[in-house]
């Protein structure tokens, strides 16, 4: 019960959801860990829940990830990062608007990018991991989300680049992606409603997030996991 014993975590979006349960599953083998959401009495609840920190968080503000980080320097350093916080709205690519398309990407894409940046300049003299949430959405393809899709894409991407770069620059910083699908949160609920089959629970993401955290994973970077129970070869809900 102590697989991350001694580490300090950032999850961010940590309010609800995958978030919440990541940052269960963090607290549980004996990380610190700071819970950042821009819903504050949310954020707070968790961190209690967790007995973490809490930091009111826009993952769009450098400002924001700057007071993030420092929270997380001031119990130690930072050895664990998961980019997470995120919103969706439901919309096909004949009705979105830019304004819509801007705001889904500068959260999921800029906020992971700011993330990754910030969290590199933090680790890079003691390694760490960091782990960008994704989307099978944007694996298979979800047409009424298309902004949602189009910015978790987009996270992938980030993600091998930036392992590709630590790698090379000699840090031992590993940065992976994983890709739910059919995962039973709020955000899953607004885009396909209630009764989907097959499936899964924030507790099931929590665990992956907690492997790629841990000294286990040490060999995994640049990856993206998918957990969607298959829904990718038989077409379910994303």
């Amino acid at each position: 019960m102590a697989r991350v014993e001694g580490k300090v975590a950032l999850v961010t979006g940590a309010g609800s959801g995958l978030g919440r349960a990541d940052a269960i599953a963090l607290a549980r083998e004996s990380a610190k860990v700071v819970v950042t959401d821009v819903n504050e009495e949310a954020g707070r609840a968790v961190a209690a829940e967790v007995g973490g920190v809490f930091v009111k968080q826009d993952v769009r503000s450098e400002a924001d990830w700057a007071a993030a980080i420092g929270a997380a320097l001031s119990l130690g350093g930072l050895d664990i990062l998961v980019n997470n916080a995120g919103i969706v709205i439901v919309s096909d690519i004949e009705n979105t608007t830019l304004e819509t398309y801007r705001l889904i990407n500068a959260i999921h894409n800029e906020g992971t990018f700011l993330g990754c940046k910030f969290a590199i300049e933090a680790m890079k003299e003691r390694g760490g991991s960091i782990i960008n949430v994704a989307s099978q959405s944007a694996i298979q393809g979800f047409p009424g989300v298309i902004s949602y899709a189009a910015a978790k894409g987009a996270v992938s991407s980030l993600t091998r680049s930036v392992a590709v770069h630590c790698r090379d620059k000699g840090y031992k910083i590993r940065c992976n992606s994983i890709a739910p699908g059919q995962i039973e949160t709020p955000l899953l609920e607004s885009v396909v409603g209630t009764g989907v089959p097959n499936i899964g629970h924030p507790e099931d993401v929590g665990n992956l997030v907690l492997f790629l955290a841990s000294d286990e994973s040490r060999h995994i970077n640049g990856a993206q996991l998918v957990i969607d129970n298959a829904s990718s070869v038989f077409g379910g809900p994303v």
